[in-house]
């Protein structure tokens, strides 16, 4: 697009042509009041509070786009009516409530009752009963609803559930009179106020995956948290800046916190706020807040046992739920005394990212989130999107909304979730090891095969034959017939027979066979029928494309090739790539650890067992402190260092004390932030010093991003050829978790606390008959395991997975790195 430059109120300004005028006035500072509209989402225009004058019309800044030359004044008198007016009707039957409402203190309809000095009242009409409802996690008072719409739009356009609707109020009709006496805008608010209320899409059940991010944009108390309902008052919050701890998204949060009870002063987390117009968060961030290591004072004899431990060790084996902080004391301590650091998930993603830059030529991947929201054609590779990052899914889905996108989602597990995201996406169920022929058939679909390497371009040759077929196509063909009519005679006066010859062109269907090329990639990856007329109407007009990889590759048994074909990928086709790290801060891990691949004889498991373990989860020999009680930094999907702090208090040690212990020297933790690795592509910045928030033009200044580092390449681009005998299409079982969580951490939670089981759907189970809490016993070559079976209604198919986020099941042991296995399931 564009840079224009508009007028507003007097001062010029620069945007972008397109742009909607709100936004530009937002991003410059100028205010323009509107309760419906939000940033990265369609306009409704529910609320038409945001009334400005372009050009000497009236038009709703939400909507209006800007134009070159463009001269807007936010305020004449009547705008200032019809906003008074809008603002009066708005405050009609509104329950008088704000002493206990959960939003007042920072409730919009307030605000901008007091902004535009209602203090009167022009208009009333019968109030209706209007009953709460009880939605799970999310209470609903319709008595409070004011339809601005937002729930539903950031359902739809940001988070991709579409699980709200409007629904007919049962009120009585305005009356008619003031139709002819209000300004024009007000009385379509009313009436619109007057009709409706919000519903579930399926019935009485809020069919959903639990984001809340509906109650975080509602801009009145109509829908908050059940669990933070009269709990507290928004104005005796103190709200501490913090970075999601659960997965690798790295979303922006608060933790509004304050003390306990009257007989208890400390801290307590009463809920999660995040900053909606720029950042959404899923239901493990918004809920599963509280999952601190509570109640832990500092007890010398097991911080002696754990310094004997540490002496006794030769190896550290750790999760990336730890602090970039953390994670390089324990590198230090590798290089002091030659442990052996041991992190799976870690070591597996840097390997990855290694293979991946023998050919890119740069030490991380070039695209993110923010290049996924923008973009208007979308693939993602391994992963199970919606629980891996849901924010990567919410970037997808506002893709194919907000762009009129399209897009492919290629796993083996069939995503309703996915599918609901539009008509414009294509889901691959392909059968699992066949990620390889995926990677492949994006070169093959979008590369240049002019510029990839010649053998590359021969091998996908191969997949590609022509055959004949019969076509039937309507065609235009001209018919010249002979008409008879009848023609007055005017010498005569007697109507006279005449012929005419008459051509005109008829639709007719002929059958011809003709030559078509047919992929064999699309039938390795059970490609929809008449996949390739779908995928041309797909990219029609389609400029911006990104690519999203996920934790299915990085544990591939062949994941070195994967990796080297996602860097061919980057090089020789349009794509953007992202990829997704498995956990709050592999990628952290990953890139300041020098991890090993085998233990030692005698092991310190931090978070995870060990001969000697070290927990924030309270379960081991000397107590941590959870992510939420610390202060550090994280390195989340977009490669960002986000700063995070500790929310509550903490009594016990800290990694830093048993580190000082051992001959390192810091005063804090956080005194480790400067030194994080620039070689890494860190820079030498204080903790203090780091930034926390966003611009009101949407820009993240939060931490900094990583440098992305040129590495030396030798010019092999070479790749195997992918197996595909090694398909597994016998039944097989997921390593994966349900919507809501990741970990143990997010198991604590009290609103999200549950038991792990086999997560099977619904059509599985009726076909195999089994009920829901029924016994099974899930064998693999790895070995077996007797568990409960939990119906998952996000899922389709006959593939189940096991979960990692319940301590009490040893999932992992079943697999042999790679995220699928096969399985027998026996009924118990």
């Amino acid at each position: 697009m564009n840079e224009v430059t508009i007028t507003i109120d007097g001062r010029s300004i620069q945007t972008q042509e397109g742009e909607y005028i709100l936004n530009a006035a937002r991003a410059n500072g100028i205010f323009i009041p509107a309760i419906c509209y939000l940033t990265r989402c369609s306009p409704t225009l529910a609320c038409r509070i945001c009334l400005v004058e372009a050009d000497g019309k009236q038009v709703y800044a939400c909507n209006a786009k800007a134009k070159e030359g463009m001269n807007i004044s936010t305020t004449t008198p009547n705008i200032e009516s019809e906003r008074r007016a809008i603002m009066e009707v708005y405050d009609v039957n509104h329950p008088l409530e704000c002493g206990v409402c959960d939003q007042s203190g920072e409730c919009e309809l307030q605000n901008y009752t007091l902004e535009m000095g209602v203090d009167s009242q022009t208009y009333s009409i019968k109030d209706t009963h209007k009953p709460a409802q009880n939605w799970g996690l999310i209470h609903y008072d319709p008595a409070l609803c004011i339809m601005c719409e937002r729930c539903i739009t950031v359902c739809k356009d940001m988070i991709g559930d579409a699980a709200l609707k409007t629904t007919a109020r049962g009120s009585d009709a305005i009356e008619a009179e003031f139709k002819e006496t209000m300004p024009k805008d007000a009385y379509s608010m009313w009436n619109k106020l007057n009709k409706s209320l919000i519903a579930p899409n399926g019935g009485d059940t809020l069919d959903c995956t639990n984001c809340g991010e509906c109650s975080a944009v509602c801009p009145v108390g109509a829908l908050v948290s059940t669990d933070y309902q009269y709990t507290s008052n928004a104005w005796e919050h103190i709200q501490i800046p913090a970075t999601c701890a659960h997965c690798s998204a790295g979303c922006q949060l608060s933790y509004d916190i304050k003390h306990t009870s009257i007989e208890n002063p400390e801290n307590k987390i009463y809920r999660v706020k995040n900053e909606w117009n720029y950042v959404s968060l899923c239901g493990a961030g918004r809920y599963g807040y509280d999952f601190e290591n509570r109640d832990v004072s500092k007890n010398p004899a097991a911080f002696d046992a754990a310094i004997t431990a540490f002496k006794q060790a030769d190896t550290i084996a750790f999760t990336s739920t730890i602090t970039n902080e953390e994670a390089l004391i324990l590198q230090k301590l590798k290089e002091k005394y030659g442990y052996r650091l041991i992190n799976e998930e870690a070591r597996a993603f840097k390997n990855f990212l290694g293979a991946y830059s023998e050919i890119s030529g740069q030490s991380l991947y070039g695209g993110d989130v923010g290049i996924v929201h923008a973009s208007d054609f979308v693939v993602s590779i391994g992963s199970a999107l919606k629980t891996d990052n849901p924010n990567a899914r919410f970037a997808m889905n506002n893709a194919l909304s907000m762009n009129k996108g399209a897009g492919l989602y290629f796993h083996p597990i069939n995503d309703p979730v996915i599918a609901d995201m539009s008509k414009s996406i294509t889901q691959f169920n392909h059968a699992p090891m066949m990620e390889e022929t995926a990677l492949y058939l994006m070169l093959d679909l979008f590369g240049d095969k002019e510029a990839m390497p010649a053998a590359l371009k021969e091998y996908l040759a191969t997949f590609h034959s022509t055959k004949t077929v019969t076509v039937e196509e309507t065609v235009d063909e001209k018919v010249t017939e002979t008409v008879v009519k009848k023609v007055l005679n005017e010498e005569t006066g007697i109507e006279e027979e005449v012929s005419e010859e008459v051509t005109k062109t008829v639709k007719k269907k002929v059958s011809k066979e003709v030559e078509v090329d047919e992929n064999a990639l699309f039938d390795l990856l059970n490609a929809p029928a008449k996949f390739a007329e779908t995928l041309e109407k797909y990219l029609a007009k389609k400029e911006t494309f990104a690519l999203m990889v996920g934790p299915d590759l990085y544990t591939h048994p062949n994941a070195r090739n994967c990796a080297r074909l996602v860097a061919l990928i980057e090089k020789y086709t349009p794509f953007s790539v992202t990829m997704i790290p498995n956990l709050s801060n592999t990628l952290g891990a990953a890139m300041i650890c020098d991890l090993d691949d085998k233990a030692g004889s005698y092991t310190i498991g931090y978070n995870t067992a060990g001969n000697f373990t070290i927990s924030a989860l309270g379960n081991g020999d000397l107590d941590m402190p959870a992510l939420n009680q610390q202060e550090g930094t994280l390195c989340g999907i977009d490669k960002r260092v986000n700063p995070t702090n500790a929310a509550l208090g903490y009594g016990g040690y800290v990694l830093n004390d048993i580190a000082n212990a051992l001959g390192l020297d810091a005063p804090l933790t956080v005194s480790y932030t400067k030194q994080l690795p620039v070689s890494a592509g860190f820079k030498a910045i204080d903790f203090d010093a780091l930034p926390n928030h966003y611009t009101n033009a949407g820009e993240e200044v939060r931490g900094y991003r990583i440098e992305n580092i040129s590495v030396g390449v030798n010019g092999d681009e070479s790749v195997a050829p992918f197996n595909a005998s090694a398909a597994i299409n016998d039944s097989v079982v997921y390593l994966a978790n349900p919507v809501l969580q990741f970990s143990p951490f997010t198991a604590r939670a009290h609103q999200l606390a549950s038991n792990g089981g086999l997560y099977l759907s619904k059509t599985y189970m009726e076909a195999n008959g089994l009920d829901e809490g029924a016994n099974v016993r899930v064998k693999t070559p790895r070995g077996e395991l007797t568990l409960s079976v939990i119906m998952d209604g996000k899922i389709e198919g006959d593939i189940g997975y096991l979960p990692t986020f319940d301590t009490a099941i040893n999932s992992e042991a079943l697999f042999d790195g790679y995220r699928f296995a096969s399985v027998s399931i026996q009924k118990v």
